[in-house]
């Protein structure tokens, strides 16, 4: 089960640089529901993930490069690119920064996950996170997967 909460980023924190930095590209073999493929830095996996927003089930399965090379020629849509940094928010939270290639340039979101609805709920967001996107699909990766540029 995945708990998150979404929000939009216009400011980026300082030093940005001092965090952990992953480079994820992905793309969909189906939005409803959805199956994605995502190579991360050097891991691919096949993810399925279902309907809901704030909380949904997901599951991950781990591919080979060749699987992924196989299934990237697949997708659908649009494939997304982006940097994703891991900036720790306390003890138990992370913040995945996603900062968005071309087309989606300049869009920034940051998603933080929870071990429980209540926990998710009482979060208070720090001051370098904007609106809170949670419960709109349109800054789901899937949705934006089938925009026309």
């Amino acid at each position: 089960m995945e708990i998150e909460r979404k929000f939009l980023i216009t400011e980026l924190p300082e030093n940005l640089t001092q965090y952990n930095c992953r480079r994820i590209e992905q793309g969909y073999l189906c939005t409803a529901p959805v199956v994605r493929i995502r190579r991360q830095d050097e891991e691919y996996y096949l993810t399925y993930k279902s309907k809901g927003m704030m909380v949904r089930e997901e599951y991950n399965l781990p591919l080979t490069a060749e699987a992924y090379a196989h299934l990237r020629e697949k997708t659908d849509g649009n494939l997304i690119s982006k940097q994703r940094y891991l900036i720790p928010l306390n003890e138990t939270l992370t913040a995945e920064l996603d900062i968005f290639d071309a087309p989606f340039a300049p869009l920034m979101l940051a998603e933080v996950e929870f071990s429980s609805e209540e926990e998710a709920n009482s979060f208070v967001p720090p001051a370098w996170f904007g609106e809170d996107v949670t419960f709109s699909g349109k800054y789901h990766n899937s949705y934006l997967s089938c925009l026309k540029f």
